[in-house]
């Protein structure tokens, strides 16, 4: 029997569509060749028309929903097909496979972690089940919880972390636990905030705290350590905050050679993903970022966001080897960079949203600044692309919504009446959002559509 009665979630309905079936495993052959694909241009958007939301940033990592029409006009009472209550202190973003839709949550004083899937079409409780207990929970940063790493899911699983608080697997069908980690040694010092992803058979994640920074690949069937990589850096002090990070890595192909661009306190690194072994890095003054990179494979950059300490943002060449930092950063700005926010690269243009509401657009090649206008409010959650819309949304629950290109068109500024600290997720043509007290389905009504 699926317990769906705990406290941490308000539903509106109680009923469990069991149609989902598992299909046949792919071997790891075939896994693997289709990831090959994925780095080669091929989405999948595409293979999943454009409805599934599989990790924190989407299908392409990128944020970006290309082929969606959603709408850029909503309130409380407008273009809204559901909206569930959720109560707790979560900072996790949504993942979509299906008609599931998976978050982690956890009570306020994080002594409870839950496990959380929703009914994509309806916002129905489909299991609301704690995971795990935490007897003498750390202290964690305002701007933190207990549980923000993102889940990341594929047909017939989900994998939820809260970092070293634990990691499971979880069957999307009979929503039973598969399996469990928590050995996973770290003091997030601030809390947890690295997202897993998935590649071929492998789970990887970032543990980068106070005490341990490393990279580990798990096998993902058992949860068994397959390689873990320890970040040889040192920092020169013993403030923890200089030491921690919360980012997730991507996965990209430089000529045929897969690297794991890993973004860790004061550097990044790029890993062989299949062996955890090092390929370059560069070092930076920035610390504790949580920005997921990205990969502007036309001209060969990849884009990191360094964190905080007077957030910047470069661009790096990635086909070095060893130590490429005098050799291989392209370009790098500092004025109105994000801290927290994660950039969108669109056409050529790079946009980002600083943490105190500067939104920025620069040309990714050169780095340069194209224009910068000031929206106002503060900024956690990362901006997506959808739509052909430029989307932000503010820790006060406004969101902006603006057309990409060389100068600055507003279309439209939405309000909830609580904020966000959660990137938004996209499935088919309605937004997924989660604020900090419940999860909406936006999309437009039948008049709206008419």
């Amino acid at each position: 029997m699926i317990n769906k009665d705990q406290p941490l979630v308000s539903p509106t309905k109680h009923s469990f569509n069991t149609a989902m079936t598992l299909v046949n495993r792919l071997t790891k052959q075939c896994w693997m060749s289709w990831c090959l694909l994925c780095l080669l241009g091929f989405s999948t958007t595409a293979l999943n028309a454009a409805e599934n939301w599989p990790e924190f940033r989407g299908p392409l990592t990128n944020g970006q929903a290309p082929d969606a029409n959603t709408p850029v006009r909503w309130s409380e009472t407008e273009n809204i097909a559901w909206k569930t209550p959720l109560v707790g202190r979560a900072w996790s973003s949504p993942v979509v496979w299906g008609n599931q839709i998976w978050l982690t949550n956890g009570t306020p004083d994080g002594k409870e972690l839950f496990a959380v899937c929703l009914d994509r079409n309806t916002g129905e409780v489909l299991l609301n089940r704690k995971q795990f207990d935490l007897d003498t929970p750390p202290e964690i940063h305002k701007f933190n919880s207990y549980s923000s790493p993102s889940p990341v899911i594929e047909e017939g699983r989900v994998y939820l972390s809260w970092g070293s608080y634990g990691l499971a697997c979880v069957d999307t069908v009979t929503m039973e636990t598969v399996w469990q980690r928590r050995d996973l040694e770290c003091d997030h010092y601030r809390g947890p905030g690295s997202s897993p992803i998935l590649f071929g058979d492998l789970l990887i994640e970032h543990y980068d705290g106070y005490d341990y920074q490393y990279v580990i690949a798990l096998n993902k069937q058992t949860g068994d350590t397959v390689w873990r990589t320890k970040r040889p850096h040192n920092f020169g002090t013993d403030n923890g905050d200089l030491k921690k990070a919360y980012a997730t890595p991507i996965i990209i192909d430089v000529n045929g050679q897969l690297q794991l661009i890993s973004p860790t306190s004061k550097g990044t690194f790029a890993y062989n993903p299949q062996t955890g072994e090092e390929i370059w890095r560069i070092t930076y003054d920035g610390f504790s970022t949580p920005c997921r990179p990205l990969y502007d494979k036309e001209n060969g950059l990849v884009i990191i966001a360094t964190g905080f300490s007077k957030g910047a943002v470069l661009a790096v060449r990635p086909d070095g080897q060893g130590d490429i930092t005098e050799s291989h950063i392209a370009w790098f700005e500092k004025r109105g960079m994000p801290s927290k926010p994660s950039p969108l690269l669109i056409d050529g243009l790079l946009y980002t949203i600083e943490d105190k509401g500067v939104a920025s657009c620069l040309d990714v090649k050169t780095g340069e600044v194209v224009w910068q206008e000031r929206i106002g409010g503060n900024y956690s959650a990362s901006p997506i692309f959808a739509g052909g819309h430029i989307y932000l949304f503010s820790e006060d629950g406004k969101a902006t919504v603006f057309k990409p290109g060389r100068e600055y068109v507003e279309v439209a500024v939405n309000q909830f009446e609580d904020g966000f600290m959660s990137s938004p997720a996209v499935t088919g043509n309605a937004l997924i959002l989660r604020t900090t007290e419940a999860v909406y389905r936006v999309e437009a009504t039948v008049a709206a559509k008419n």
